[in-house]
Parts: structure tokens; sequence; C-alpha cells
């Protein structure tokens, strides 16, 4: 027999966490609606344990291109969405996630996908290929300010970078979803700095994202302003800060498993553990059990290889556990 004052309190924390979300919706303009954008494959090639496809997520009003891995043999399998770094390089996305450039330690795409995942990376607006000058991977000298740009643009149109930024991520939430070979109660979201922090609105935000993991990236907006730390374009979100900050961000995020990563020396997330513990007492205070974890090493803000094992450890475990 189900007992009724726990069905209430657990109704309850329901309802405030789903109201906690709205508001953070409504605060940044997003819409419930998720459109399953159309995917155009550009080239298939076989690789060590999977096929690798070059990919476009054709939305209402943007073309996305893409990387999509999917492991060999018999699915439905887990899947993850893993949102690139920043590092001040505007040349680089989807090809660091998959080893093709950049830093070996931002290749999740090769690792997850041998592990068994359908994973799928997107190049954020203004990186890679969704630079205004063309596709490529080569520096330009306008990178930086094509991407101001794209941030400006939309501020003095009352929009904003951070609303462009989760509507293309939740495009490629949808993708995963709709894609037959994918375990619906097994999607994660994945990133590591800029990515990281599109993780943590992302899964605050669609909680069709069943775990995630953030590295480098959970920082309160107060310290920050306090430090005179530098706030990423797509965090450039007018009046967030009076209302809400980061631990409103990730209390939103639960029930659900997450996994904040943070060197002791990152100042992008200096009060990681501080932010955790106010997103915590939020969900506890509503009656919720405890759903984050917290991995702090010895180290700056690049990731290493005992950082980037233990989180693809994690998102391995998360998927296993999803299943019991």
């Amino acid at each position: 027999m189900v007992d009724l004052e726990e069905h209430v309190a657990v109704t309850l924390y329901f309802n405030a966490l789903e109201q906690l979300r709205d508001e953070l919706r409504a605060f940044l303009g997003l819409s419930p609606a998720r459109p399953v954008p159309i995917v155009e494959t550009l080239s298939v090639s076989p690789e060590d344990g999977y096929v690798l496809y070059s990919i476009r997520l054709v939305t209402e009003d943007d073309s996305i291109p893409a990387l999509l891995a999917v492991p060999s043999g018999p699915g439905p399998f887990p899947a993850v969405v893993v949102f690139h770094q920043h590092a001040g390089q505007r040349h680089v996305g989807k090809s660091e996630v998959f080893g093709l450039v950049g830093d070996p330690y931002q290749a999740f795409g090769p690792e997850l996908a041998r592990a068994g995942f359908v994973v799928l990376a997107p190049d954020s607006i203004a990186f890679e290929d969704r630079r205004p000058a063309g596709v490529g991977t080569d520096p330009r000298d306008d990178d930086w300010d094509q991407h101001y740009n794209a941030m400006a643009s939309r501020l003095v149109a009352g929009d904003t970078l951070m609303r462009k930024v989760l509507v293309d991520a939740m495009a490629a939430v949808s993708v995963l979803v709709a894609r037959d070979d994918v375990r619906q109660d097994a999607v994660t979201a994945l990133g590591h700095s800029y990515g990281g922090n599109t993780t943590l609105f992302l899964a605050a935000l669609d909680e069709r994202v069943r775990a995630g993991c953030a590295s480098g990236a959970l920082g309160s907006y107060r310290h920050k302003i306090r430090q005179g730390t530098g706030i990423e374009m797509a965090e450039v979100i007018p009046g967030f800060a009076a209302r809400f900050d980061m631990h409103h961000v990730m209390a939103a995020i639960a029930p659900r498993p997450f996994l904040v990563v943070s060197g002791t020396d990152d100042q992008y997330a200096a009060d990681a553990q501080l932010v955790v513990d106010e997103a915590l007492a939020i969900v506890q205070a509503l009656g919720g059990a405890q759903a984050f974890s917290h991995l702090q090493v010895k180290g700056s803000h690049a990731l290493e290889a005992h950082r980037f094992e233990s989180i693809v450890a994690w998102i391995v475990q998360s998927a296993t556990h999803s299943t019991t």
C-alpha cells in the first residue's frame, strides 16, 4: 500500500523542482517545444569499434554541424551528447571531442563510443564549422570578433547567446532520443569548461537528460564578479545574477545524478564545492536526497589523465545504474 504522506511529500518535491525549472526556462526565454531536427549525413567512416558519421542537424532556422559515433554491434545503446570546450580556440569544436585535433584529454568521443555509447558532438555557434567564413579548423583573424558578435547582436535584440546555445543543445538531445538504437533512460550530457557550462544549464532544463557531468565549469556568478574572473560570453545573461545563481541551476538537475569535476587551482570553478553544498541544501529542504557528486583534484583548469579516466568511468557507471 502506498503511504499517503510519503506520496504527498514526493509530489510536492517534484512540483517544487519543476517550478524552479519553469522559472529558469521563462527567464531564459526557452520554449517547451522541442522539434526533432532533420539529420543529413555528409560522410561515413568505419572506425575501431564504431562508425563515425559527419552530419548536419537541420533545425527551423539553422544548420548545426556535428559528429556522431554509433557503436558496433546490436543496440539499443546508452547515449551521450558531448559539448566541446572553449580554450580561446574558436577554430576547434566537435573535432576535438573525437581526437581529430587539439587536446587528447578532450577526446571523449572514441573512448565512450568504444564503451558502447552513441556519441553526438555538435559544433557550438561561432566555433569550428559554424564560423561565418566557412568550415575548417584553421584559426582566423576574426574568430573572437565573430563570437563576440554572436553575443552582442542577440543582446541588442533582447535575446541572449545562452538561449541560442541551449536551443541548439536541446536539438542535439532531440536527435538522440529519436533514434531507435538509443535507450531513452540513459541519455547523458558531458562537457568541460564552456561545454560544462552548457551541460549544467541543459541538464537543469531538459529532463530528457538523465545524468550529466560538468568539468571545470561550476562557479558562482557572485564569486566570479567578486574576484574579477572572466565571464564567458554565453554566461552574459542580463539580470540573471540578480535573481539566480549557479546553485539554483544545480538544484534544478535533481534528482538526476550529476558529477561535478574541478581542480583546486581552477579559477573558473573556484567555489564549486560551495555551489554543490548550496544546491544540496535546496534539494534537501524540499525533501530530496543526495543527487550530486564532486570530484576535486589537485590541479588547474585543463584536464589530465586522472580526470579524463574518472569522467569516462562515471558516465559508464551511471548508464549501467539507469537499468536498475
